[in-house]
């Protein structure tokens, strides 16, 4: 078989003659939405678990603000914001009375070429001295909101607290600890602080292993008890409304969902579920996958999760990802650095960090991989993994481990956006 996956703006080729391919895992085919703004009225008229129109709820002297994703994240947004500002316009709200935030989490800031792309250049331009970046590591800029059942303290942007209207966007899409992105999470942790955050990431963690709780699992968010204690601290701040997309395969808008917090969120998830996810009948020896877009290996992490969800006890993962901005971060540098899963456990456990549980998903997932990247030769090494330097030599590297362990005819996936599809293993 012939293998030919996207690195970056290249593409790499090679044969694979001495593999048996199960089959290429990718995101289904989903038309795109025709119209986006006319959808949208529709929506903002019909708003999901709520009574009546949306705009009946605005006031001519109120104060909105618009959450939005930042740029680490594909949310065809862009389409969809200049139309709910002209709408906001429509019910009687002045544009000075708008503003926007980049619900970054504790990611790091967005830059004002990011927030061109986020909101669309026209938007932008109108809307530029109104568009912060929150910082979640800014306490004169959080308040505290309360606590949630699981007793996760809950501090949230005082900027976004202070509006009249809140409204959270954002894109839904599989994520391997929350269930799905999109809906709670642009509140939490996309505006909340550090310490909140790093709580609920501590939910992931099993409470004696050292591992994560088994319960937290993608694609599930009832009964995930990091799913919930954010659901539990997004609804301690009122919201106006939710808009969330779930984009193709493509990239390009298939479904946008307007309404109620968790209401509008689920309707969302059922099509992103049915997007995103590939059955499959049995796991393969080796999973060869690519994800060019991530700048670090903590963005490019999913793509590692995916395929390790293809993958036999004991196979080889081949994945291609420049990765051009390295690890992604010093703590989660330092966590690696341990090398040790019941270290890593025992430190988070003692105090709640964000990268903790992508730590232990990688301690266990990293070693069976090789890497085709621009990651430095020590930064592969402290992942436990291998790094290759093209294609053809990873495929040479795992056929000569699958000889040495008797395998000679090893099955195979091949995952060419394997940040974006999730295989789920029929019973």
């Amino acid at each position: 078989m012939m293998v030919s996956l996207q690195y970056g703006a290249d593409t790499m080729s090679a044969r694979l003659p001495w593999a048996k391919s199960l089959g290429v895992l990718d995101a289904a085919e989903r038309a795109a939405l025709p119209d986006v703004p006319n959808v949208l009225k529709h929506a903002l008229e019909h708003p999901l678990g709520m009574d009546g129109a949306l705009r009946r709820r605005f006031q001519p002297n109120d104060t909105v603000v618009i959450a939005v994703s930042d740029a680490s994240r594909n949310t065809g947004m862009e389409q969809v914001l200049p139309f709910l500002a002209d709408w906001l316009l429509d019910c009687g709200i002045s544009e000075e009375s708008v503003s926007f935030i980049v619900a970054t989490g504790a990611h790091r800031a967005a830059t004002e070429e990011e927030k061109s792309r986020i909101l669309g250049i026209g938007l932008y331009r109108r809307f530029q001295s109104r568009i912060f970046n929150h910082d979640a590591r800014d306490d004169a800029n959080l308040v505290r909101v309360g606590a949630t059942r699981r007793g996760t303290e809950v501090t949230l942007n005082k900027r976004a607290l202070e509006c009249d209207h809140l409204i959270l966007t954002g894109a839904v899409a599989p994520h391997y600890f929350a269930g799905f992105s999109g809906g709670r999470k642009a509140l939490v942790p996309g505006l909340a602080g550090v310490e909140t955050i790093a709580a609920n990431h501590a939910r992931s963690l099993d409470a004696t292993e050292a591992r994560l709780d088994p319960r937290v699992r993608i694609c599930e968010m009832d009964g995930n008890p990091v799913a919930e204690d954010l659901l539990d601290a997004a609804r301690l701040h009122p919201l106006a409304f939710i808009v969330n997309t779930v984009l193709d395969r493509n990239g390009r808008i298939a479904g946008l969902f307007v309404g109620e917090l968790d209401i509008a969120h689920r309707h969302a998830c059922a099509l992103a579920g049915a997007v995103y996810t590939a059955r499959i009948a049995q796991r393969a020896d080796l999973v060869i996958a690519a994800m060019r877009a991530a700048p670090n290996f903590i963005q490019c992490h999913k793509a590692l999760f995916n395929a390790y969800n293809a993958l036999k006890p004991g196979g080889r993962i081949i994945l291609l990802a420049p990765m051009r901005e390295g690890l992604g971060g010093e703590r989660f540098r330092e966590y690696l650095d341990t090398g040790d899963p019941n270290v890593v456990a025992a430190a988070l456990r003692r105090r709640p960090d964000i990268n903790g549980q992508t730590v232990l998903s990688t301690l266990e997932k990293a070693p069976q991989s090789i890497l085709v990247t621009e990651l430095s030769e020590s930064d592969v090494q402290l992942l436990r993994a291998r790094k290759a330097a093209a294609l053809d030599d990873a495929l040479r590297w795992a056929r000569d481990y699958f000889a040495a362990c008797g395998v000679n005819e090893p099955t195979c996936y091949l995952m060419p956006n394997a940040g974006g599809v999730v295989p789920i293993v029929l019973s």
